[in-house]
């Protein structure tokens, strides 16, 4: 089933090449719409008051530190991350840049106008919801093919430098950000580790459905 996915599946508006700058209408559409599905997916697992992704929960940390939104700093982290791309001979693309913009935006619309669940059941539902919203739009804003998300160019930049395995590299870069977002008073729980088990199933499952609506 899903879980034996090893390719991005191509669907009719996915892009031919990530450095793509005049991509099809419908090409752009997916690609925004994955991303805001991931964001919104990022808002409620912080909203879910049971722990954030590592990457949010060092903006969690820096925004308790500093007067910025949790989505404004994660922005910031954003643009922070396309620097270290210039040493590793990185390439941003549409996708690249929208990544940035529309997951920091939809974060903190989500912190706004979505309530903390009173009770911690409701909590560790919100926060399994958020996890499968995460990997729906992640398999979304995959398939649109339009260049990687920052911590995705990083961690393949850093492969290439280093040649080790790549799994090592996103584990070192996942654990760095979470103890230091930790270290300044970020999130650390239960939905920090649904995101950590559950995030790489989660967007297979986003991309098998995607895969099986289009084709």
């Amino acid at each position: 089933m899903f879980l034996s996915i090893k390719n991005v599946p191509k669907v009719s508006w996915s892009s031919n090449k990530p450095l793509n700058l005049k991509p099809k209408i419908s090409t752009f559409f997916f690609l925004c719409f994955g991303l805001a599905l991931f964001g919104l997916g990022e808002g409620l697992l912080i909203v879910s008051a049971s722990g954030a992704s590592p990457w949010s929960v060092l903006a969690q940390g820096i925004s308790l530190n500093i007067d910025f939104s949790i989505g404004v700093i994660t922005l910031f982290v954003s643009i922070g991350v396309l620097l270290f791309w210039i040493p590793l001979n990185q390439k941003p693309g549409i996708g690249t840049i929208l990544n940035a913009l529309i997951i920091a935006l939809m974060i903190d619309i989500c912190i706004k106008f979505v309530p903390t669940p009173d009770n911690y059941i409701s909590q560790l539902i919100l926060a399994i919801v958020a996890v499968l919203t995460v990997g729906l739009g992640g398999g979304i804003y995959l398939v649109a093919n339009l260049g990687p998300g920052p911590r995705d160019g990083l961690m393949v930049g850093l492969q290439k430098k280093t040649n080790l395995p790549i799994a090592g590299v996103r584990a070192f870069l996942e654990i760095t950000v979470v103890a230091v977002g930790w270290y300044l008073g970020g999130t650390v729980g239960v939905g920090t580790l649904l995101f950590a088990f559950g995030i790489g199933p989660a967007v297979a499952l986003g991309l098998f459905i995607v895969g099986k609506t289009f084709n």
